[in-house]
């Protein structure tokens, strides 16, 4: 989409504080995240004000001091962590003399650069079109006249029309591309679903070390790294449990505040894992002051994409960085793990999370010995849909002997739905 420069770009960054007091760790997140997009960070300027200007969000005497500060560092990009509207990102570039970039911006700028499979390009492209669709207006402004003259003469549109119809056209190309690879997606996951193994989707704040836990439970070679959005597209890995059963283990894109809705929306495809999990591990670093906040961030985004009613287990990561933290369980009155603290980087409690994955599943299935006799044909077909079935043995009277390992759900409705299966369970 866009071209990149080879070394950081001098940034000056702008926080202001709406309606209450500067939070430094606010400031700290925005820093790390203009230093992952690459910039090199010259000045942080902040304040506060009660509500943004609706001219150029600050006031003319922070205008003022910011546009001192780009002449005297040469800096060549102002970014406000905020969202600014076009009206705003455009007086604020005739202001400053340089390019101006907001919160959206910046976040899709890092995602541009992590993108690595053909899927997740796609859908950063989709977002990035998305947000300059509604910012064409810049950059045109002298050239919004009807084409005309020798060699000029056009289909009658304006400049700023027709970039608005190629950005539609692409936008359009791209959402076709997205609805295949969804398709292939859907039937991987249905490929799952028949062979009947349950799906863990790790979740959580950025940097709260997902990919390092990926990595560590399923021996893979996932990217890791210390920086935000270190992960963006989806890796699936089989993850072998304790008394042999096995899961799917889906490492996904770290949550953050502010989260743009563009980003959302074009990755909801991505985010589907974490919708049709079985059980999600939210992954906390437990060396954050911020724990509470970040677990009501990811918790709100969760609700968004419609992920909130999945069962959940968290995961306090980083023991080994907070003083007399060992690695433990907590339990609820079932007898299932709530939390699991550990440390992904030394392995301390990776035992116990492996244990408390395998009881969780435990909990959520039925195991059953069945004695069907050749009457319960259709009863034997219906099983091998409805259950993961373990063994089946034919006996001497036309039979058969079965030992199933059902869900609790679709167990609960075959036993109220199916006069057939009820009573074979009564008569055991």
């Amino acid at each position: 989409m866009f071209e990149r420069p080879k070394f950081g770009e001098r940034a000056v960054l702008v926080h202001m504080a709406l309606g209450s007091p500067v939070d430094p760790d606010e400031m700290q997140e925005f820093i790390d995240l203009a230093t992952s997009a690459g910039a090199e960070v010259m000045e942080m300027v902040s304040g506060s004000r009660s509500q943004p200007d609706p001219r150029l969000f600050i006031g003319k005497g922070k205008a003022a001091e910011i546009k001192q500060i780009i002449e005297s560092e040469e800096a060549e990009l102002v970014i406000f962590d905020h969202s600014l509207s076009p009206s705003q990102e455009r007086n604020l570039e005739q202001y400053f003399k340089c390019r101006v970039l907001d919160r959206s911006g910046l976040i899709l700028d890092i995602f541009a650069q992590r993108a690595r499979s053909f899927e997740g390009k796609l859908q950063v492209e989709l977002a990035q079109l998305r947000h300059l669709s509604t910012r064409l207006v810049r950059g045109w402004t002298h050239l919004e006249r009807q084409k005309g003259g020798i060699g000029l003469r056009g289909p009658g549109e304006t400049q700023l029309e027709t970039d608005r119809r190629l950005l539609n056209a692409r936008i359009s190309q791209i959402k076709k591309r997205l609805e295949k690879v969804e398709t292939q997606r859907s039937q991987g996951r249905r490929a799952r679903e028949r062979a009947e193994i349950p799906t863990v989707s790790l979740v959580g704040y950025t940097n709260a070390g997902k990919s390092t836990l990926f990595n560590t439970l399923t021996q893979a070679d996932v990217y890791a790294e210390d920086q935000l959005f270190a992960t963006l597209d989806p890796t699936m890995r089989r993850l072998e449990l304790p008394d042999n059963s096995a899961v799917i283990l889906a490492d996904t894109v770290g949550f953050v505040s502010k989260l743009p809705h563009e980003l959302v929306a074009a990755f909801k495809s991505t985010l589907l894992e974490t919708v049709e999990a079985d059980l999600l591990l939210h992954v906390v670093d437990d060396a954050s002051h911020q724990r509470q906040f970040f677990i009501e961030e990811v918790n709100v985004v969760l609700a968004e994409i419609g992920a909130d009613k999945v069962a959940q287990i968290k995961v306090y990561n980083k023991i080994d960085l907070v003083e007399d933290e060992k690695a433990h369980v907590q339990i609820n009155d079932e007898g299932v793990a709530e939390s699991v603290w550990l440390s992904a980087q030394s392995g301390e409690g990776i035992g116990l999370l492996l244990k408390a994955l395998q009881n969780f599943f435990k909990h959520d299935h039925e195991m059953l010995d069945l004695a069907l006799d050749c009457s319960h044909g259709k009863l034997h077909a219906e099983l091998y849909q409805a259950a993961q079935i373990l063994a089946d043995e034919p006996d001497e009277y036309g039979g058969w002997q079965m030992k199933v390992k059902m869900e609790k759900k679709i167990f609960e409705q075959m036993k109220k739905n199916n006069q057939e299966f009820k009573l074979l369970l009564q008569a055991h």
